[in-house]
């Protein structure tokens, strides 16, 4: 049988919520189908499912403040997790500081230890830091699924084009649909990528 990690990316104070500076309104959006989510994992009895907290937290000085404005400082408000979605004891979790969770972190080492074969990509921002981790999490040799309204980027336009994006190598599937494959016995990850180049 499959492992999968479902991979929770940055559902933080800075991008999530009327006050953050980097603010993904769609972020308000998807919490609640997080929340139905979180309850499922935590609510089994195998640990065929792992949730996985994705954090970004950046030093005061981070290079990616060349580009983008200063944001999720280790150890601030705006790096802390939000709390309708916060971890709870014995989920794990990974400090990044680039928009991928594999970049520099122990994220590849923590799947590869728990035997896990397929990630599962959550969270914010769709077109950046959950398309550049499902990008790596390729590389590394994983299977990987999208939850299309488990992920929400600055704009509807944004969102759509990230998945667009993430069809061609990914299974991009509703949380409905991946729980539903999972209550059936199936891996939720089969039939996916764009083996047929129909993509466009």
């Amino acid at each position: 049988m499959p492992r999968h990690a479902i991979l929770v990316i940055d559902m933080l104070n800075d991008f999530v919520g009327e006050k953050a500076p980097l603010r993904c309104p769609g972020g308000e959006t998807i919490i609640p189908d997080l929340q139905k989510l979180f309850k499922w994992v935590r609510g089994r009895e195998n640990d065929d499912v792992h949730l996985v907290h994705i954090q970004e937290a950046h030093r005061k000085n981070d290079a990616d403040f060349r580009v983008r404005p200063v944001h999720a400082v280790d150890g601030t408000w705006g790096s802390d997790f939000i709390q309708e979605l916060y971890p709870e004891e014995g989920e794990y979790i990974v400090k990044k500081r680039r928009h991928s969770g594999f970049a520099h972190t122990d994220l590849d080492l923590y799947l590869r230890e728990e035997n896990i074969d397929t990630v599962v990509v959550t969270g914010v921002w769709t077109n950046v830091c959950v398309r550049s981790t499902a990008t790596d999490a390729l590389a590394n040799a994983y299977k990987v699924i999208t939850l299309s309204d488990g992920c929400a980027s600055k704009t509807e336009e944004m969102h759509e084009y990230g998945l667009n994006d993430l069809s061609i190598f990914t299974k991009v599937m509703t949380i409905d649909e991946y729980v539903a494959a999972w209550e059936r016995g199936e891996d939720p990850w089969l039939g996916g990528g764009d083996r047929e180049n129909k993509v466009e």
